[in-house]
C-alpha cells in the first residue's frame, strides 16, 4: 500500500516542523551514547568549562552531564534518569529504543500515516513486547546461582574484581533481604582512591572523628545517633540582652552540659551527629573517651541506625530520663577510624545485617567510574534476583520483535504501521552492539532472525568476538528482566509523548510574571 501525505511539500514541512525538530534533537542525544553499548562499546569524554574531565561509557552519566537545552532532548534524558532510579541499569538501551521509536514514528507520518494511528500501534506493540519478555523470563532461586556472577560481570563491564565484590556482598546480605523493595544493594557501595577491594559486614561513615584526642578504636560499643545539632537550645539576641533572657541562657547551657553527662553516664562510646557539635560537648565527650563524628550524611545515619539497632534522637530528646534514653542506644562489636581512607567503620552491629562494598581505585580520575560500574553491577544483580533474567546481547529484543511482528495480522487498519515502529526499534540494541563490534549490523540482525526462526531459540545472538551466531545463555550473556521491562515501557512512554507534540511555543514573561505565548499553530495530518 502506497501512502502519500496530502498537500504540497511546503505544507507538509510546515505541518511537521515541530515533529521534525524534536526528532532531530532526539537523534542528537541518541548519537551521543550509541557507541557505548555492548562489550566492544567505547568511552565518552565529558569536559566542563573548567577543564574537569569524566571518562565513561555509562549512559546515564553521559546524558546527565550533557549540556542540553532542547525540551525534547531533555525528555529523552529524563527517561534515562527514570530507568536509573527504578532499576539502576539499562539506561542506554532505554534511550536507544526511545530514539528509534521516535525516528520510525516520524518516517511513518511522512508516509502519510496519521499520528494517532502510529501512537495506537506503538502502544499496542509495547504491550505485546512486555508480555513476550515475561514469557521468556527465567527465575533465580538462590544467591549462589552461577548466573548471578554472570549478571554482575555483564553489567560490570567484565570487571571481574568488581563482579566478585558484588556477588560476595549479595551472599552476605542474603536472598530475602535482596527481595526487599526498600533495600538497594547499590547504596552499600563506596569507592576510594588507594583502597583495597573489600566486602565486610558493617557500615562506613565517610568522616573522621572530630577530635584527634578521641579514641581511634572501640570494642563492645554503645552507639547513639543525634539526628540534629549537638548544641544548646538558642535564644534570640534580643532576649539575651535582658536579665531574664540572660538567666535563661545560663540555664540552657547548664541543662545542655547535664544532658551530655547523661550520654557519658549511659556508657555510650560512639556518637554520630547530623550537624555540628558544641565545643562544651566536644570537651566533655573527649575527656570521657567517647568517639564523636559530626555532620554525617543522612543516608549514612540511617545505615548505622539499621545496623546497630539504634533509634535516632533529637537534641531535645536528651532531656529524657536515663531509662528512656537506653531505648535509643544501638550496639556494635567494633568501631575504628581508618586514617588512610579518612573514614570511620562500624562492624558487627546488633541490628539488621548490613554489608559494605569498598571498591579500590588507583587514581582519583577512575574512582567515580569504578563506583558507577559497581553500582550498575549491584543494581542488575538485585533486579535479576527480584524479577528473573533473560538472554542478553540484544538477542531477547530480536525474539520479542519477531513475536510483535506476528501480531501485525491481527492489528486493525493503519495502527499496524505503529506496530512496525516497535518491531524496528527492538532490533536497534543488537544492531548497535554488532556495529560497535565492527560488523555489518543489517547482515548480523538478519542472521540472528533467521537462526532464531530456524532453531526456535530466543537466546541466539551474535558473539562479538567471532561475529558468529551463538547462544547467549551458553555464553553467560544475560540481562535482568526488570531492566528490559522498564526500558521498553519508558521508551514507549516518551516516544508517544514526543510524537503527540505538533506545536512548539516559545514562552515569554510579562511584567507581571505571567507566561504568554506568541506562535503559529500547526496540525499534523490525521490528528
Amino acid at each position: 500500500m502506497n501512502l502519500k501525505p496530502a498537500g504540497s511539500g511546503a505544507d507538509i514541512d510546515e505541518r511537521l516542523s515541530a515533529l521534525t525538530t524534536n526528532t532531530n534533537a532526539v537523534r542528537a542525544v541518541t548519537a551521543a551514547i550509541e557507541r557505548t553499548i555492548g562489550p566492544k562499546g567505547l568511552d565518552t569524554m565529558l569536559v566542563d568549562r573548567l577543564g574537569n574531565v569524566i571518562i565513561t561509557n555509562d549512559g546515564v552519566t553521559i546524558l546527565d552531564k550533557m549540556d542540553v537545552n532542547h525540551p525534547a532532548a531533555k525528555m529523552l534524558i529524563n527517561i534515562a534518569k527514570a530507568q536509573q532510579e527504578e532499576v539502576g541499569d539499562g539506561t542506554t538501551t532505554a534511550t536507544l529504543l526511545a530514539g528509534r521509536l521516535v525516528d520510525e514514528g516520524l518516517n511513518q507520518v511522512l508516509r502519510g500515516v496519521p499520528v494517532a494511528r502510529v501512537i495506537e500501534g506503538i502502544n499496542y506493540g509495547i504491550g505485546q513486547a512486555i508480555q513476550a519478555i515475561h514469557s521468556y523470563s527465567r527465575n533465580i532461586t538462590a544467591v549462589d546461582d552461577p548466573v548471578v556472577k554472570r549478571i554482575a560481570m555483564i553489567a560490570g563491564r567484565e570487571h571481574e574484581d568488581i563482579a566478585e565484590l558484588v556477588v560476595r556482598a549479595a551472599q552476605l546480605i542474603g536472598f530475602e533481604k535482596l527481595q526487599d523493595t526498600h533495600f538497594k544493594l547499590s547504596e552499600i557501595i563506596t569507592a576510594e582512591e588507594g583502597a583495597d577491594n573489600e566486602v565486610f559486614m558493617g557500615v562506613v561513615i565517610n568522616k573522621e572523628r572530630m577530635n584527634q584526642e578521641m579514641p581511634k578504636k572501640l570494642t563492645d560499643v554503645k552507639v547513639l545517633i543525634i539526628d540534629d545539632a549537638l548544641e544548646p537550645e538558642r535564644i534570640s539576641d534580643e532576649a539575651l540582652s535582658t536579665e531574664t533572657g540572660f538567666r535563661r541562657y545560663v540555664e540552657l547551657q547548664d541543662e545542655f552540659k547535664a544532658n551530655i553527662r547523661k550520654i557519658i553516664a549511659l556508657g555510650i562510646q560512639f556518637v554520630l551527629v547530623d550537624r555540628g557539635v558544641h565545643s562544651d560537648a566536644e570537651e566533655l565527650l573527649t575527656d570521657a573517651g567517647v568517639m564523636v563524628v559530626q555532620r554525617v550524611a543522612a543516608k549514612e545515619l540511617r545505615r548505622v541506625a539499621e545496623h546497630s539497632g539504634a533509634r535516632m534522637l533529637k537534641r531535645t530528646g536528651l532531656k529524657k530520663a536515663l531509662d528512656d534514653l537506653e531505648k535509643y542506644i544501638g550496639y556494635a562489636e567494633t568501631v575504628y577510624e581508618d586514617k588512610k581512607l579518612e573514614q570511620v567503620r562500624m562492624l558487627g552491629g546488633k541490628g539488621k545485617p548490613m554489608a559494605t562494598i569498598l571498591v579500590g581505585a588507583a587514581t582519583e580520575e577512575v574512582v567515580g567510574e569504578r563506583e558507577r560500574i559497581a553500582r550498575d553491577a549491584a543494581s542488575s544483580v538485585q533486579a535479576a534476583i527480584r524479577g528473573g533474567y533473560v538472554a542478553g546481547g540484544g538477542s531477547i529484543e530480536i525474539a520479542v520483535a519477531r513475536l510483535v511482528d506476528q501480531a501485525r495480522v491481527s492489528t486493525k487498519g493503519m495502527a499496524a504501521y505503529g506496530l512496525d515502529c516497535v518491531v524496528n526499534a527492538l532490533k536497534q540494541p543488537l544492531s548497535q552492539i554488532v556495529d560497535n563490534a565492527g560488523y555489518n549490523p543489517l547482515e548480523k540482525v538478519e542472521e540472528v532472525i533467521t537462526a532464531q526462526e530456524t532453531r526456535q531459540k530466543e537466546s541466539l545472538g551474535i558473539d562479538c568476538d567471532t561475529g558468529k551466531v551463538a547462544d547467549m545463555l551458553a555464553l553467560g550473556v544475560v540481562d535482568p528482566v526488570p531492566v528490559k521491562l522498564h526500558a521498553i515501557k519508558v521508551a514507549g512512554e516518551v516516544a508517544t509523548a514526543i510524537l503527540r507534540i505538533d506545536t512548539i511555543i516559545k514562552m515569554k514573561e510579562t511584567d507581571g510574571g505571567t507566561a504568554v505565548a506568541d506562535c503559529k499553530t500547526a496540525a499534523l495530518p490525521g490528528v
